[in-house]
């Protein structure tokens, strides 16, 4: 700078008004030209970094679809065997002797499952804005599934959790002998579930909200699986 300015005095004095004009025209150009580049290379650092948290987020939340897909298909196995359970009950007959084995069944029915999927890698990535996502269809398919599908999924099992509680629990004040959660339930009169009563609608009704969670569950291991395969191919392009 100190030489520039040396430039320009030395001009100005000797009145070279016109080669005084074209060289700070020159000079002009060159910081503009300086500042372009140093915007380039801002511009640069900007995608760089933008890139390396997109990669981050997304390997983060790889692992949170595996943990979630996991406890997705727990949850499903889970009210299968609940279905199953509840077919069982409901088909011994008015005069078929109970099976020791319903104290089984109707501990693999009465019980619920909890789904809390891991979601502070995905907020994380939206604070930043999912537009930080390069794939459009990836951004499409994260924001169904974190934004929609486990809301209802959510839902859905837990309204088998609530009537455990509002309407399982008190038959079971009412009828328990014992009860080991998801293992055991003894009743003292298990015939009321072979006969036309209160406890035996209340299986009715609930076999239709397993059936629901099986559905909601099913869906969003398809998400899961979707998007599984989307970020691979993402992450592997990124490579």
């Amino acid at each position: 700078m100190k030489l520039f300015r040396l430039i320009r005095l030395n001009m100005l004095s000797e009145n070279r008004f016109t080669r005084y004009l074209i060289y700070a025209s020159g000079e002009i150009i060159l910081v503009v030209i300086g500042i372009l580049i140093a915007l380039q290379i801002n511009n640069w650092n900007e995608n760089k970094k933008g890139k390396l948290f997109e990669r981050e987020m997304l390997t983060q939340i790889q692992e949170n679809l595996k943990a979630d897909k996991e406890k997705l298909i727990e949850i499903n196995a889970s009210c299968s065997k609940a279905i199953k359970s509840a077919d069982k009950i409901l088909g011994i007959g008015p005069e078929d002797p109970i099976p020791d084995s319903i104290r089984y069944w109707l501990a693999y029915f009465i019980q619920f499952e909890r789904f809390q999927p891991i979601t502070n890698s995905y907020e994380a990535l939206k604070s930043r804005g999912l537009d930080q996502v390069s794939n459009k269809e990836l951004r499409l398919l994260l924001g169904e599934y974190y934004d929609d599908e486990i809301s209802h999924t959510i839902k859905s099992v837990g309204d088998i959790e609530k009537s455990f509680n509002d309407e399982w629990v008190p038959i079971m004040e009412q009828f328990i002998v014992d009860f080991k959660f998801k293992e055991f339930l003894i009743v003292s009169d298990p015939t009321i579930f072979r006969k036309p009563s209160k406890a035996r609608n209340i299986l009715i009704l609930n076999k239709d909200n397993y059936n629901g969670a099986i559905n909601r569950v099913s869906s969003a291991i398809s998400s899961v699986e979707r998007l599984e395969k989307i970020l691979t191919e993402s992450l592997e392009r990124q490579n």
